[in-house]
């Protein structure tokens, strides 16, 4: 069946095809509580827009489909992060994770806690002072209502719990309109045990895959995933109906980002930040299908103006169904840090195009990982790429590097298989979305832009890491930064401005120019002199990023060695600890004389030291 006749069939004629110029005109906060809608957020894990309203033809899902049919469906909405904290971290305070300093995953666990402004609070915190009740749940308890768990949180920020009431809305008062989360497994849930499950020859995959029994199955368990999914989100609708507040709550129907699988979660590409959005309630058009393109930050601005509730002017998401409501002509969307895995992208993506910039070009997509390394999918990619049976779309992740900027042109290419960034017809689109990327991280205070031990340090000194780009000489630091990194991806002619900017007065120039030298490798021998005169450098992070260098420039000299192992173990910027683990990782077998110090730290405080000590430790004992 084609696209259009199945909207047709679940109840979206053709008038429906377009974007609805419906207006809502939400109660005013001040009224009578039982005129004001409830609010219902419910999100799935790990999931892209695999639904038969999105057009998923291998399985059907007819409860999402209903709701759609009720409702609106966004054709193009985005999450802003394709990993969990950093996206329900934005999620909450309708904002950029990176504008927060919510964007290095987990960042919950470092000792030096990050901490909103006061001015910024968690939307559930807005709901509470208008008079509603909150809460956060998982599925919920069919047998004991009342008796639901917590659902998943895992903000990156310190919070106050008592921003939820309880973990559904039974504890409300009569008449009392309600704010609810409802957290779903979603694609998390890939032992699901379904009606009519999957058969994994039935599975079409992405042509960015190979065609592998392994890949097959699991992408089965994920549609399976999926339909479960599905009765979970009928049963919630079903408990809307019994309790005869169905016609009265706004329901919001998302995922937290994609799929996980290689090119996934934690990555940029659409199978990453495509997300299903499906919005139904009092005042919404049914049979609407949305056109424009939204980003999940906006479901928190929306849901305020749906209940009446002023917008605070810091949010940065857009009320998606009020009259003065201006269609985007970009969304954004970015990683950073997973776990121990250091890396940084963003992307820009328009109705047609998109700009990805990879700002660790030097590194393969994927990098050393625990969470995705067990994974039987990433085992088996890897021994087909070492095989050397994956073409060359499906063996990209595995290269040893990639280019610093991509661009797709998404719609002859939605599989973003072909990379234009290089040829010279499509030179104009890309400048002017480097320059729209550019401009983003400026005006919204991409703290992505000041590296992460940079970030640690300066964390001591303010209240926030939202108040850090706040400061005007923060803000021409960064500024120094990215000119001083972009010299870096000159390759050998920047060798001397980099030796030049080693000499700078701020420490966070200096690291990132030993950085830029280090991923030069041998072209940035002449180097080896600042570098070892920066061994001694005030700044630890310095000094470990010119130990780096002299190791992967082949000068790994006994001096650099051992400022990685006193850093590795004393230093007091548990970020720093990390980034020295990871030197030793690239030094691979010259690691080999901190083998001992090594094994102490597997069992010190900080988890992601742990999980590259470990790594290490078990490389070179294998190869003994």
């Amino acid at each position: 069946m084609r696209r259009r006749d199945f909207l047709k069939s679940i109840g979206f004629g053709a008038a429906a095809l377009t974007t609805s110029s419906q207006e809502i005109v939400p109660a005013a906060a001040g009224d009578h509580p039982q005129k004001r809608p409830n609010i219902l957020w419910i999100c799935a894990e790990d999931m892209s827009a695999n639904m038969s309203c999105y057009g998923e033809t291998t399985i059907q899902t007819p409860n999402i489909d209903r709701l759609a049919a009720e409702g609106s469906l966004f054709k193009h909405a985005f999450i802003t992060a394709p990993v969990c904290s950093p996206s329900r971290s934005a999620m909450v305070t309708g904002m950029y994770q990176t504008t927060i300093g919510a964007h290095l995953h987990r960042s919950s666990r470092h000792a030096v806690k990050i901490r909103l402004p006061e001015h910024i609070k968690l939307i559930s915190e807005y709901f509470q002072q208008a008079g509603y009740y909150t809460s956060n749940g998982s599925m919920l308890n069919k047998s004991s209502p009342g008796k639901t768990k917590p659902g998943k949180t895992d903000y990156n920020f310190v919070w106050d719990q008592k921003v939820y009431d309880g973990p559904e809305w039974s504890g409300r008062k009569p008449g009392q309109p309600f704010f609810a989360q409802i957290q779903l497994r979603g694609g998390k849930n890939r032992g699901a045990n379904v009606p009519d499950p999957v058969a994994p020859a039935n599975v079409k995959l992405p042509p960015y895959y190979p065609d592998h029994p392994v890949l097959r199955e699991d992408w089965a368990r994920y549609l399976n995933s999926v339909v479960q999914t599905d009765i979970e989100l009928g049963e919630i609708l079903k408990r809307l109906q019994d309790e005869g507040i169905a016609e009265s709550t706004v329901v919001f129907f998302w995922t937290d980002h994609g799929i996980s699988h290689i090119r996934g979660k934690q990555y940029l590409y659409e199978e990453g930040i495509h997300i299903p959005l499906i919005v139904r309630g009092p005042g919404i058009k049914g049979g609407t299908v949305r056109e424009d393109l939204v980003e999940h930050i906006d479901i928190a601005a929306t849901s305020l103006s749906l209940a009446g509730v002023p917008i605070p002017s810091h949010i940065q998401g857009r009320a998606l169904f009020a009259r003065d409501y201006k269609a985007k002509a970009y969304i954004f969307s970015a990683r950073d840090r997973c776990d121990e895995t250091v890396e940084r992208m963003r992307c820009v993506r328009t109705s047609r195009y998109k700009y990805i910039r990879n700002f660790y070009p030097h590194r393969p997509h994927t990098q050393p990982n625990r969470y995705k390394d067990g994974k039987q999918i990433m085992v088996t990619m890897r021994g087909l790429f070492a095989a050397g049976k994956l073409n060359s779309h499906q063996a990209r992740p595995f290269l040893a590097s990639r280019p610093v900027e991509e661009l797709y042109n998404l719609q002859s290419d939605p599989h973003e298989l072909h990379n234009l960034g290089d040829q010279p017809e499509h030179q104009r689109t890309l400048k002017k979305l480097r320059a729209r990327l550019t401009e983003w991280m400026d005006r919204t205070g991409d703290l992505g832009q000041i590296p992460e031990p940079i970030l640690a340090e300066l964390l001591r000194q303010y209240d926030s890491p939202y108040a850090i780009l706040q400061d005007k000489a923060n803000q021409k630091l960064a500024r120094r930064i990215n000119e001083v990194r972009q010299l870096a991806e000159q390759g050998a002619e920047a060798t001397q401005p980099l030796i030049k900017a080693m000499k700078d007065k701020k420490a966070p120039v200096r690291y990132v120019a030993a950085m830029g030298l280090g991923n030069m490798g041998a072209q940035a021998r002449p180097a080896a002199e600042a570098l070892s005169v920066a061994l001694k450098d005030k700044a630890d992070y310095v000094r470990v990023a010119a130990a780096r260098a002299l190791c992967l420039m082949d000068n790994m000299t006994d001096a650099a060695l051992a400022v990685l192992e006193r850093e590795l173990t004393h230093s007091d910027n548990e970020v720093v600890r990390h980034y020295a683990a990871l030197a030793l990782e690239e030094a691979g077998e010259k690691a080999r004389p901190a083998i001992e110090a090594l094994k102490k730290v597997r069992n010190e405080n900080y988890e992601y030291v742990k999980r590259v000590a470990t790594r290490i430790v078990n490389t070179l004992e294998r190869g003994q």
